[in-house]
């Protein structure tokens, strides 16, 4: 076998090994958005048709094997209150799953906290205003993500701290 043989050989094992890899990557992120940590749960994400940081965490929640439905609306002030969310712990967009509110950028952990534990006492959990780092925002997290828990009445106390 000539040189330049053995050359086209090495570039053609190269390009098979690299197609190779790019399946197994693709095959590796489709399974981790349909068998994520939440495959098979259902959510309502409530958002305001502008709020891209909200598209985001929509994202965030598909690729842990939610299925999303969306419903954009201008009054999230209207859908909080529906749901019992108190002021001071209101963010950008509301999520309902299982019968839970889940406010704002909350952490996968949290979810699948708050879903394994399936508290009576507490209508959501909350993740107050946008924190830099949080699933769906931009830049570093800067310390812990403190999480509250509230009731339909309207308390509030602390849920987790990631």
């Amino acid at each position: 076998m000539s040189v330049k043989s053995r050359q086209i050989n090495k570039v053609l094992l190269l390009v098979a090994l690299l197609v190779g890899g790019l399946v197994f990557l693709a095959i590796k992120v489709n399974q981790a958005s349909t068998n994520g940590p939440l495959k098979g749960k259902t959510a309502v994400v409530y958002r305001s048709p502008s709020c891209g940081c909200c598209a985001n965490y929509i994202t965030y929640l598909r690729r842990a094997g939610v299925q999303v439905e969306e419903k954009l609306t201008e009054d999230m002030t209207a859908v909080k209150k529906q749901f019992g969310v108190p002021e001071e712990l209101a963010s950008c967009h509301t999520t309902r799953i299982e019968n839970y509110t889940v406010e704002g950028h909350i952490p996968m952990e949290a979810i699948q906290k708050l879903l394994a534990e399936k508290p009576v006492t507490i209508a959501g959990i909350a993740l107050p205003r946008m924190p830099s780092g949080s699933p769906g925002m931009p830049g570093a997290k800067y310390g812990t993500f403190d999480i509250s828990e509230f009731t339909a009445a309207g308390s509030s106390s602390p849920y987790a701290s990631l």
